[in-house]
């Protein structure tokens, strides 16, 4: 049977990643259960750019399922440095092992990556484009947490704009019922025009907000984001806005007394320290819950019999198109080889590594 890979949370059904998070529940609640499920497995970690949380964590969940690791965090550690393209690394890598969890800097790495792997592999993230371990991470907090993923007021603060973990967690929370969204950032970092098209296609409602104080109140969950000063037009521009959206207990006593807040984490400054010691806080407690989430992803990607649809929603043709995207993998020199492989969508035709747009029909 063709073997499953993960490399956006969008091609799993709403039962699949239901079925995911159930499992992280027992799993956590039962970690005897499961110590040995992976005894005999062997998981390759391919991290092409530096990680603490995500390469740690599929570390520690293969061995607390009574799995082994093999792999680099550093690719200057490998045969990458003596230039090997992705092709024969991962060839190689997926003859040693049964599932590989990779992060790479360029767009659309693991969807190429996936064409010449043997085993399952996990998309760690690839480059600013999808990481969909991360949103499983925020989906089973939410659950952990609230007890649903429905009815919903979610508050989105901080670098809308380039955050795909933001990007993701909207994508997926808006097929839940009745969640509507706050989305709270300067104009210059607001949600793309993509994001909002899929809250509009979903029905979801939304508002937008340029100050964290006047928008916290009303809302069941916070997903605090890092502002980057590198983003703002100027120092002074920077300087105006970089208070507003730092979360403090002064902001935070205004808000409900069951809001949980979110970080995708690392933090720098616009959590405040004071914050951490608050019931609320649940981005500690959100990194311990996506080990639990990926426990769950390993041993339902290792089943004989499959436990995935993963069907991608649009057809695939192949053409000889080049992608636009220059941080696209297909216009990595060393990764001639690709199949220019494309997709139509909405009379659209755009690049099945990195989505991005290839031309309109």
């Amino acid at each position: 049977m063709e073997h499953k890979n993960l490399i956006d949370l969008e091609y799993m059904t709403t039962d699949e990643l239901q079925q995911t998070i159930r499992l992280a529940k027992v799993i956590k609640s039962r970690p005897d259960v499961y110590k040995h499920a992976c005894d005999g497995k062997i998981m390759a970690t391919l991290f092409y750019e530096p990680s603490t949380r995500t390469q740690m964590s599929f570390q520690a969940a293969m061995l607390r399922l009574g799995g082994k690791t093999i792999g680099f965090d550093n690719p200057m550690n490998s045969s990458v440095a003596k230039g090997e393209n992705i092709k024969d690394t991962i060839t190689i890598i997926s003859s040693y092992s049964d599932i590989i969890a990779m992060r790479h800097p360029s767009e659309g790495s693991a969807k190429a990556a996936s064409l010449f792997s043997s085993v399952p592999l996990i998309n760690c993230g690839d480059g600013g484009h999808f990481h969909p371990t991360q949103t499983l991470t925020d989906v089973c907090t939410l659950s952990f947490e609230k007890g649903r993923l429905d009815n919903l007021k979610i508050g989105l603060c901080g670098d809308l704009l380039n955050g795909r973990t933001v990007h993701s967690l909207i994508k997926t929370m808006s097929h839940f019922k009745n969640n509507s969204f706050v989305l709270i950032s300067t104009k210059e970092l607001s949600v793309p025009q993509y994001i909002k098209d899929i809250m509009d296609n979903a029905g979801c409602s939304y508002e937008e907000k340029d100050n964290l104080k006047d928008a916290i109140s009303e809302l069941d969950v916070l997903y605090m984001t890092r502002i980057q000063r590198e983003r703002f037009s100027s120092d002074e521009e920077y300087q105006k806005q970089k208070g507003v959206f730092v979360l403090d207990k002064e902001k935070l006593s205004l808000a409900k007394e069951d809001l949980i807040i979110l970080h995708p984490l690392p933090r720098v400054d616009e959590i405040a320290i004071e914050v951490d010691d608050d019931p609320r806080a649940c981005y500690f407690k959100q990194a311990e819950y996506g080990m639990y989430g990926r426990m769950a992803l390993i041993v339902l990607l290792l089943r004989p019999e499959g436990a995935f649809t993963f069907n991608t929603p649009d057809p695939i043709i192949k053409k000889n198109s080049k992608c636009s995207n220059e941080k696209c993998i297909t216009n990595d020199p060393q990764q001639f080889y690709l199949p220019k492989n494309t997709y139509l969508k909405n009379g659209k035709e755009y690049c099945d590594y990195c989505d991005g747009l290839i031309k309109s029909l």
